[in-house]
């Protein structure tokens, strides 16, 4: 199921990304791919996700970074054994790219920490790499 996968204090990180074909459109290059991503908190102690922090990477090599607050407007909160997913998506000018990045962590206590999000790739079925 997964496409990456990454851990880092405990944070785990999973991404299955799959391309849109109702959302592209290629003629006017637009290729849409969806992700979907499951975090679960294998720790010993509550974490919340705070920002988020991607790189972007088409295929001509153009990146682009996207920061911002938590993930689809929330920031959750992970118990231990907790998980949280979601689906976002990312538009892209060419056939194929990758993604990766951090989420910026904070535990009960306050320390901070960037939970990494292992690199994946988005490819149109069929397009040439």
């Amino acid at each position: 199921m997964t496409d990456s996968k990454a851990e880092t204090r405990g944070v785990r990180v999973e991404v299955l990304a799959q391309y849109s074909e109702e959302r592209s459109d290629p003629a006017h290059d637009l290729w849409f791919f969806l992700y979907k991503i499951r975090i679960t908190n294998q720790g010993d102690e509550t974490v919340q996700l705070k920002k988020r922090h991607w790189v972007i990477t088409d295929a001509t090599g153009k990146v682009e970074e996207v920061r911002g607050p938590g993930v689809v407007g929330e920031q959750p909160v992970l118990e231990p054994g907790q998980s949280f997913e979601y689906t976002s998506g990312c538009p892209l000018g060419t056939p194929f790219g990758s993604m990766r990045g951090t989420y910026d962590m904070v535990t009960a206590t306050g320390k901070r920490f960037d939970a990494e999000i292992a690199e994946f790739h988005m490819r149109e079925p069929g397009a040439i790499h």
